[in-house]
């Protein structure tokens, strides 16, 4: 009697245990699920890109002319206002970035066609130039600080002059040469890059007069250009 007493006890605790553990597991969890993270996106210089830009330039080449009465005379320099269009392609690895750009400007940089005896004959102040660049930098986040330089190409103007004993001539063509620089840009948004940059520009400009060689004219080109620029990154 004791022994079944017993049994039926266990039977009984055993039932009860079950049916505890069955209730237990139709009772929803009390764990959260594991939380869910969104990576934010990482911001890439990487891509093509457009914009424009406006600056001012300066000339600080050497344009020297011939007077009759006081030899080889220094002509004039001065600058103006440079604005245009760009685009270019970078790609990112790591913090470094390495691109090309293209760029077409207006630039009005000075009178550089002074010479003797009348005005008429100075020149042009209004020009235009281009340059086609290599660029590399180092990023940091969204802010990149890069060095630039490659071919320039272009006609600035002031290239025309009048001697009484050389004549008039002009010289509206376009000259070679090339361009060195840098700035630092900043992206606003995934897609809106603004930047400042300076760049120094050298002309191969070439000689207006058939004598200049015997009197010593020279038409340099050569000018600096500080400018802002605004670019749209295209995803």
């Amino acid at each position: 009697m004791r022994h079944s007493a017993l049994g039926l006890l266990a039977a009984t605790a055993a039932l009860a245990i079950a049916a505890s553990t069955a209730h237990a597991a139709d009772l929803p969890s009390r764990y959260s699920p594991a939380p869910a993270y969104n990576a934010l996106p990482i911001f890439t210089w990487t891509g093509f890109y457009a914009g424009l830009n406006a600056g001012y330039g300066w000339n600080v080449g050497d344009s020297r002319y011939y007077d009759p009465a006081f030899g080889t005379v220094r002509g004039s320099r001065g600058g103006g206002f440079v604005g245009g269009a760009q685009a270019g392609y970078n790609y990112q690895f790591g913090m470094f970035v390495a691109g090309v750009e293209t760029d077409l400007q207006y630039a009005a940089v000075g009178n550089k066609g002074a010479s003797y005896g009348t005005t008429y004959y100075d020149g042009d102040s209004d020009g235009f130039f281009g340059t086609i660049r290599a660029r590399a930098g180092v990023a940091f986040d969204r802010a990149l600080v890069y060095g630039t330089g490659g071919f320039a190409y272009g006609d600035i103007g002031g290239n025309r002059g009048y001697d009484p004993v050389l004549g008039h001539h002009t010289g509206d063509e376009v000259n070679w040469g090339w361009t060195l620089g840098g700035g630092v840009e900043y992206a606003i948004t995934n897609n809106f890059t603004a930047k400042v940059e300076g760049l120094y520009v050298d002309l191969d400009t070439k000689d207006n007069y058939v004598l200049g060689g015997r009197v010593n004219v020279n038409r340099d080109a050569e000018f600096g250009v500080i400018r802002a620029g605004l670019n749209y990154k295209f995803n």
